[in-house]
């Protein structure tokens, strides 16, 4: 099997790509020749830029990669059963029928990650390009990183249900063949791939602001994530730890209490850079449009989801709590999360996409040290969010519970994907509450042709069929899906 001489990339992910980027400075293409493409650096980064557009979709981190973590969960839903969100709010998918783009998007990614991979360190060059070159070769193995984990996180079991012995997906670190037959690897597989390729990335990533891209910083929350989510906690204590220090060694920092309501549209820069370590960086000329993210969460566009009932009561038990001024109202209908808000002169559809933020690294810290029995640091990392939300409150004196940490996860990362995965690792239980709000009065849960239960491994998607007709070898889990 002779590979593929071409590795296309459908202009469907990178519908975007047309237009000029003023943040980048090479134009990404459509087709990569993978025997003669790659000669020199600046090929590597026109290649990371296919990938950043392909990122960039509404299909991919501007869209469904995100909204899925949320609207699968107890915080957020569909504002009808028409809405784009509403098969995922109600779990109406099965294996015959489920979208593939989570498939297809995350595993283009990851191939032309591999194409820069396999070729970065044959390039002749400088003393002085090294930075550049060791750079270039950090943001891919990243980027591959992310890819792989939301892959296994989406279409594997929890790590802790088993330490990972269950079935995950295909670890794929070449390029594709046209009689490629890739198996599934299990999930501690994926995870030791996922960590090593994010632990590399450690030593070769800048740590300077780089719009839009990937640094070392946003590198280090990322991996202390994939440490909680497999349980080693001490890991990932160090990791948010050091992540944080580092940031803000760079310049980055919280928000205020006072910048925080509109500091999501602000253009962050090198002497600025605020607290968002990795974001998709969309423009009025190039962005995914209606679809994204920012037209999806408000009520002057798609209106697709909002907030719930329940999670608007939790909120609001702080009537003082900061983060009550980013819920924009239609009358007193609905209420959106206003996270995903223009920049100066763009549209609501070009809004930046933050993947990534320094208030993570802290709540990572939090959890990994209650874990830990550390209650001093649980006290050092959360107290800084809650104190930021209400700088009247304060946890210092506090003896911090698992619940505390992730009650103020769902306060501070609603909206961010992170809710679903949240409940799910550590074996908790979304509840869906049906409670009434005279200022939500048309908000109501609407899951009576939910197909899956409401328990703690059940809350994924099946493998797309038709990866499943194309891979015969790829085992399905017995006990995955089909209910």
């Amino acid at each position: 099997m002779k590979p593929l001489k071409y590795l296309f990339i459908s202009s469907m992910l990178f519908v975007a790509t047309s237009c000029g980027n003023s943040w980048l400075d090479l134009e990404p293409s459509t087709s990569v020749d993978t025997e003669t493409s790659i000669k020199i650096l600046s090929d590597v980064e026109f290649t990371l830029n296919g990938i950043y557009s392909t990122m960039q979709s509404s299909d991919a981190y501007s869209g469904r990669l995100v909204y899925y973590g949320d609207v699968t969960g107890d915080d957020m839903q569909a504002v009808s059963s028409t809405k784009r969100v509403a098969n995922y709010y109600r779990f109406n998918f099965t294996k015959d029928d489920n979208p593939s783009s989570h498939w297809s998007y995350l595993y283009s990614i990851i191939q032309n990650c591999n194409l820069i991979l396999m070729n970065i360190d044959k390039l002749v060059i400088d003393e002085d390009d090294k930075a550049y070159r060791d750079d270039l070769k950090g943001e891919a193995l990243a980027i591959r990183g992310l890819a792989l984990f939301d892959l296994t996180r989406i279409f594997g079991y929890p790590y802790l249900k088993d330490d990972g012995a269950s079935l995950g997906v295909p670890i794929i670190e070449g390029l594709s063949t046209i009689d490629s037959k890739p198996t599934r690897n299990t999930v501690a597989q994926c995870y030791t791939k996922i960590i090593d390729d994010l632990t590399q990335s450690l030593s070769l990533l800048g740590e300077k602001f780089n719009k839009g891209k990937i640094n070392k910083w946003g590198a280090m929350v990322l991996l202390s994530r994939v440490y909680l989510y497999k349980g080693e906690n001490a890991n990932a204590l160090k990791m948010a730890s050091d992540a944080i220090t580092g940031a803000e060694k760079n310049k980055y920092a919280l928000w205020t209490n006072e910048d925080y309501p509109t500091a999501w549209g602000e253009d962050a820069s090198a002497s600025k850079p605020g607290e968002v370590l990795f974001e998709i960086v969309n423009l009025t000329t190039d962005s995914p449009g209606k679809e994204s993210m920012g037209y999806l969460n408000s009520y002057d566009g798609y209106d697709d989801m909002c907030i719930t009932c329940s999670f608007y009561q939790f909120l609001k038990e702080d009537p003082n709590d900061i983060r009550l001024k980013l819920l924009s109202f239609d009358k007193k209908y609905y209420a959106y999360v206003n996270k995903y808000q223009p920049q100066r002169e763009e549209n609501i559809e070009d809004a930046n996409i933050p993947l990534i933020r320094l208030s993570e690294a802290y709540l990572n810290a939090a959890e990994a040290a209650v874990k830990e029995n550390d209650n001093d640091a649980a006290v050092k990392y959360l107290d800084p969010i809650v104190k930021r939300a209400n700088p009247d409150n304060t946890v210092v004196g506090q003896t911090i519970t698992l619940e505390r940490v992730l009650n103020e996860r769902r306060k501070e990362l609603v909206a961010e994907g992170h809710r679903m995965y949240d409940v799910i690792r550590n074996g908790l239980t979304v509840e869906r509450k049906d409670v009434k709000d005279s200022n939500l009065s048309k908000t109501k849960h609407d899951t009576k042709y939910m197909t899956y239960d409401w328990n703690f491994y059940m809350i994924v998607l099946p493998i797309p069929k038709k990866e499943m007709d194309a891979n015969p070898n790829m085992e399905q889990n017995p006990e995955y899906g089909g209910r």
